[in-house]
């Protein structure tokens, strides 16, 4: 079942899992006509779909009724969300996805982990491209460092905004302080402040980008022992939209607002509105900087590139994976966890490979070479 499913993100998930002949998807949300129209334009019918409120305290007997085996969470915000869908999940006997990218919402899952446990189900917070993919990638190249120093992630958008939770909850965090790692100590950051130009691969190129408050900050200095800096920042395609936001920020930050959630339909329309005029193409970066097996210093940047707005089905792929991974037979862990671990890179882009949407190879960079090496 995918909860919030005619939604930005979870009609992407729903488009995906629809191809896959092997699981039986019920797409459910508060509109029922929604829900309908959705399962009949996925070649579904309506027995597929179902009118189901996140906040019903009878979703656990709705669920069991229903037989669900996996529920898959996309209707945030997530901040600020309390557990009550996992907890209605496990209740169930169901396992439990979500694309939550609040920092809190992620780390703090655990505490639902003896319940887990105890119901032999798995309860994954973050299936997303924060932390799944973003750990996913620095699983893989940990290996060519004999210590890694620092890891710098940044997103920035196409043309298509982020979803209206998505939005909502970038905006709430927006010029509000908090903790980030960097040089082994913890630091105050304020949200999408600290503004940076970062230079994308073509056709991408040159994106302003702001400071985020995402899991990462918290989970990656654990993951990673005596790593110094973890930062994440994002940005939107826009150069203009982002100075309008970074300066809403600044006003947040300095007391002249208290919030910049209510501007979120003004800057959604004029996203919307500015959209032909915007590049199409997002992207991602992963820099993990540190020292290589020989104790030189090495600095290796992996990219993710996207086209023709398809940028937002990447925050999609890791819960289209883990499903599918699961209904290929391969057992997951019992308990409540944040995404690490479960799903390598490749995994994770296979659902993205009939997109516009492509890896590049590693550009390596060491002190003393000529240029930049690829792998």
């Amino acid at each position: 079942m995918v909860l919030g499913a005619y939604g930005f993100f979870g009609s992407r998930i729903c488009a995906a899992l629809a191809r896959n002949p092997r699981l039986h998807l019920i797409l459910a949300g508060r509109n029922a006509n929604k829900a309908t129209a959705l399962a009949y334009q996925l070649g579904l019918n309506a027995n597929h779909a179902r009118e189901l409120d996140a906040t019903d305290p009878q979703l656990d007997l709705q669920l069991r009724k229903l037989k669900v085996n996996t529920l898959i969470h996309t209707a945030g915000p997530f901040q600020g969300q309390n557990y009550g869908v996992a907890r209605a999940a496990i209740k169930a006997g169901a396992n439990y996805f979500d694309l939550a990218d609040g920092r809190e919402f992620v780390t703090g899952i655990t505490a639902l982990d003896a319940q887990a446990r105890a119901a032999n189900v798995s309860v994954v917070s973050g299936v997303s491209s924060v932390p799944a993919l973003s750990s996913a990638v620095v699983d893989e190249y940990r290996a060519e460092y004999s210590r890694l120093d620092a890891i710098r992630i940044g997103i920035t958008s196409g043309a298509t905004l982020p979803g209206s939770a998505t939005l909502k909850a970038i905006l709430g965090y927006c010029g509000r302080p908090f903790r980030v790692w960097e040089n082994g100590r913890w630091e105050t950051a304020h949200g999408w402040l600290d503004t940076q130009v970062h230079a994308f691969p073509r056709p991408v190129g040159a994106r302003p980008l702001g400071r985020c408050d995402v899991p990462d900050l918290e989970l990656l200095p654990q993951r990673y022992a005596g790593v110094k800096t973890v930062s994440f920042h994002a940005g939107f395609a826009s150069f203009t939209g982002h100075k309008a936001v970074e300066r809403l920020a600044q006003l947040v930050r300095d007391g002249r607002l208290k919030s910049l959630q209510r501007f979120g339909r003004p800057l959604g329309m004029l996203g919307r509105w500015i959209a032909p005029l915007v590049s199409d193409s997002g992207a991602m970066f992963v820099t993990l900087e540190g020292l290589d097996a020989e104790g030189r210093t090495q600095t290796l940047t992996w990219n993710l590139v996207a086209h023709e707005n398809q940028g937002p089905n990447i925050p999609c792929a890791p819960s289209i994976a883990l499903a599918n991974k699961m209904v290929g037979g391969t057992a997951l862990p019992a308990g409540a966890m944040p995404c690490m671990g479960l799903l390598n890179v490749a995994e994770i882009l296979e659902p993205l490979k009939h997109l516009y949407i492509r890896e590049l190879a590693p550009t390596v960079r060491v002190p003393g070479s000529a240029s930049p090496g690829h792998r």
